[in-house]
């Protein structure tokens, strides 16, 4: 049970004692992560872009890679480091793109290695670039990872 309690008018509309004064999806964060689901593979040019590589970090015989596949290193465009993960994985065959079901969830996305800091880690190579577009600049990435149940 919460302790959270109002205080104010008889009807409770007042402010809330255990919680903040910001509002829900209008941070810097959320109102990015809304945009990214339209930005991800647009024309978007002259956003303030850092470059980040993303960097092979276990050994080729951890269990880790079990999961998900090595890409090697690769090279992106993004807003933070975390961003960068995302940008590379966005580049990933998700199944709901093909015959193919998921072990659990909705999406296949959360399950890339480039999101897993075992696996990669992510290294910046230059800050404030206006001149590239968010996404992958260098690096292969196949999209066959994702075995469809029908050939």
């Amino acid at each position: 049970m919460s302790n959270n309690t109002r205080t104010g008018g008889d009807d409770g509309s007042g402010p809330s004692n255990g919680s903040s004064d910001t509002t829900f999806g209008l941070s810097t964060e959320s109102q990015a992560q809304r945009q990214d689901a339209v930005t991800i593979g647009s024309d978007v040019v002259g956003e303030v872009l850092n470059i980040y590589r993303l960097v092979p970090l276990a050994a080729p015989d951890d269990p880790n890679w079990d999961n998900a596949p090595s890409y090697g290193e690769v090279l992106v465009a993004a807003r933070t480091t975390g961003d960068a993960r995302i940008v590379a994985a966005s580049r990933e065959l998700d199944f709901m793109e093909i015959d193919a079901s998921p072990a659990g969830g909705v999406t296949t996305t959360h399950a890339s290695s480039f999101r897993n800091e075992k696996l990669y880690t992510v290294i910046e190579v230059e800050r404030g670039r206006e001149d590239v577009r968010r996404g992958v600049l260098e690096g292969e990435i196949p999209v066959d990872t994702i075995k469809p149940t029908q050939l």
